[in-house]
């Protein structure tokens, strides 16, 4: 396995939205506070990301950068991260959260968060794991979770 990020593109677009979860996942894949904030949310900067594994797309990583937004949970934040089913488990999902929260940390940001939905097939032990805190929950009942960098 030779993993290594590149940035999304008219190129790897279509692999990255074909990938697939394993069963009861996709509930979780967009929290509602992120359903709605996409809606509201202007002139953010993205940065969006395909891991790769050779040259097969096996994961896609969406953060958002706005030092200027009112409100913290918004202003660096992993927006979403998914990895195919069967690459499940093998440091993919990691690799694309640390390289967000490295180029948070050279923009001068001290955390990145990120909210998700909690529940069984939820993605609450995968966020724990690679190092964020809950810090809080939404007025949806998402957890709010921290990265300090």
């Amino acid at each position: 396995m030779t993993l290594h990020l590149e940035e999304l593109s008219s190129t790897t677009a279509a692999a990255a939205n074909s990938l697939t979860l394993r069963s009861g996942q996709e509930d979780y894949v967009t929290p509602e506070t992120y359903a709605l904030a996409e809606s509201l949310v202007e002139d953010v900067e993205s940065w969006s990301r395909v891991v790769m594994d050779d040259d097969e797309v096996v994961g896609v990583i969406f953060g958002v950068f706005d030092e200027d937004n009112p409100q913290p949970e918004f202003r660096a934040a992993l927006w979403r991260v998914i990895v195919a089913a069967d690459h499940q488990g093998q440091g993919i999902g990691r690799l694309a959260v640390q390289a967000l929260a490295d180029e948070a940390r050279k923009r001068g940001f001290s955390e990145l968060t990120a909210i998700w939905e909690p529940g069984e097939l939820g993605p609450h032990e995968f966020f724990t794991a690679v190092g964020f805190v809950v810090k809080g929950e939404t007025q949806y009942g998402e957890s709010l979770g921290v990265l300090e960098l």
